[in-house]
């Protein structure tokens, strides 16, 4: 082994690490940063989601000539009727029959009981009331505990109401004056940094777009395959149910569960164990289906990342930050793909130009 080799090989690890840990120690800093801030950042982030999902429509009335804040109001009162009639297409028929819904569930709570008291169990009335007791003295005991989780649940909600409103305004001023934020930030920048900021956020914008979409359409197949699940085995409440499932595809894993939950005992009240069984049925497919083709297919299509990249960036979101870390990471990836491939683009030699000597007629005369 050569020591002169061996000390060059050592020192260049050494600075290679050291640069490395420099970078991991400004990505902690400004991760930290970041969650000091998200306060103000997870509005701005819901705001730039929403505004992709609206912008289009918004785009198209400034094309005929309507001004940029008369097109921004139109299209974000239209967004409001919009999330308004969601909720009323599900809330309205649940409303309805919601007492036919109770007295299933009490009905389906009688029949629990019933199953409970016969074999294999053999659970008389006194274990069940005894049961029941006990369950009473713990909830009285931990009345504190409730309280504390009731307060969390109120600051929790109070926090989403102002976050949407937040996002709204953001979306709305974003809506008006969009196109002239990279035109303004060209001329705060120094440098080529005029040039290669905005280009950078302009790809950046379309990979958010792109993945707005996916959702959507992630959503839009789940809602009708679900739906249809549920219209073959006389469910009711499917047009909401289908309602539901495709609102709740914008929230990972959470919103699937929720809307699941939802079906399973709707069936369950409604038409009893075994079509309530079925409907579990169908949602473990559609979602395993969802969760493991049609999803990675469909936003490795739309951000240009491999199926397998998509997987990997939302488990490990989900591990680092949770739900939103879930909603997050497929966005973030992409957006870390596009500034990877620009500086790349940046990096990389000019192709070199073909020259006498590459061709091969240049070369025959010596071969033979």
């Amino acid at each position: 082994m050569s020591p002169a080799k061996a000390r060059h090989a050592l020192r260049l690890s050494a600075r290679v690490s050291a640069e490395l840990l420099l970078v991991f120690v400004m990505l902690a800093v400004s991760l930290w940063l970041l969650g000091r801030m998200w306060s103000v950042v997870w509005p701005l982030v819901v705001g730039l989601l929403l505004t992709t999902l609206t912008w289009p429509a918004a785009r198209a009335l400034r094309r005929r000539g309507w001004p940029p804040a008369l097109a921004a109001s139109l299209v974000t009162v239209l967004f409001l009727l919009v999330a308004v009639g969601v909720v009323a297409l599900i809330a309205v028929p649940v409303a309805s029959q919601s007492g036919e819904l109770t007295d299933g569930v009490v009905e389906g709570i009688q029949r629990l009981r019933e199953w409970a008291a016969g074999p294999p169990l053999n659970i008389g009335d006194a274990q069940i009331n005894k049961a029941f007791d006990s369950a009473v003295a713990r909830a009285q005991e931990g009345v504190g505990s409730m309280v504390g989780t009731v307060v969390t649940g109120v600051s929790t909600v109070v926090s989403g109401v102002v976050t949407a409103v937040l996002a709204l305004f953001l979306m709305f001023f974003f809506l008006k004056d969009g196109p002239k934020f990279l035109p303004w930030l060209s001329r705060q920048l120094p440098g080529r940094f005029a040039a290669d900021v905005p280009i950078v956020f302009a790809r950046g914008w379309a990979t958010l777009g792109s993945f707005v979409r996916s959702q959507a359409a992630v959503g839009l197949l789940d809602a009708v395959l679900i739906g249809l699940g549920l219209w073959i085995l006389g469910v009711p409440l499917v047009l909401p149910l289908a309602v539901l499932t495709f609102v709740s595809a914008f929230v990972p894993i959470i919103g699937a569960l929720f809307a699941g939950f939802v079906a399973v005992l709707i069936a369950l009240v409604s038409n009893g164990v075994t079509d309530a069984l079925m409907v579990l049925a169908v949602i473990v497919v559609v979602q395993q289906l969802e969760g493991n083709v049609f999803q990675p297919m469909i936003q490795s299509r739309g951000l240009g990342l491999h199926a397998a990249v998509v997987l990997l960036a939302v488990t490990l979101g989900g591990s680092l930050a949770g739900i939103v870390g879930s909603l997050l990471a497929v966005p973030i990836a992409a957006l870390i793909a596009v500034v990877w491939n620009y500086v790349r683009e940046q990096l990389s030699d000019p192709p070199r130009e073909p020259d006498d000597t590459d061709e091969p007629d240049a070369v025959a005369p010596v071969l033979s």
